[in-house]
């Protein structure tokens, strides 16, 4: 008990926690729905899932968009997994939006 107190006091002295800044994460308010989605939009993401073939990214909509393995970086994957990670926060740029099929392109190239 004692090494307890002796953490939470030096805790509380200022400039003294060993932790990192947590960075605050927020989707972009104007983006409620697929049909605000605009080709060319710049939008932040949460990366879902990771495929053999590119990665999902939840840009606040109920409709995950897929980021190709193509459209990763502007250089050649092999492997998603060298490029993004589960829950790691990214930028998108949307490409296409398909209505009848609900469907979101999106890159990550020059971001």
């Amino acid at each position: 008990m004692p090494t307890l107190l002796d953490i939470i006091e030096e805790l509380d002295k200022p400039g003294r926690d060993p932790r990192q800044a947590i960075q605050v994460f927020s989707f972009d308010p104007t983006v409620k729905t697929i049909e605000d989605l605009k080709e060319g939009q710049v939008l932040p993401g949460i990366v879902t899932n990771i495929t053999n073939f590119g990665c999902f990214v939840d840009v606040g909509i109920k409709e995950n968009g897929l980021v190709h393995i193509s459209e990763l970086a502007d250089r050649f994957v092999s492997d998603p997994t060298q490029v993004v990670s589960i829950h790691q926060h990214v930028k998108v740029k949307v490409l296409s939006v398909d209505l009848s099929r609900k469907r979101v392109q999106l890159s990550m190239k020059g971001l």
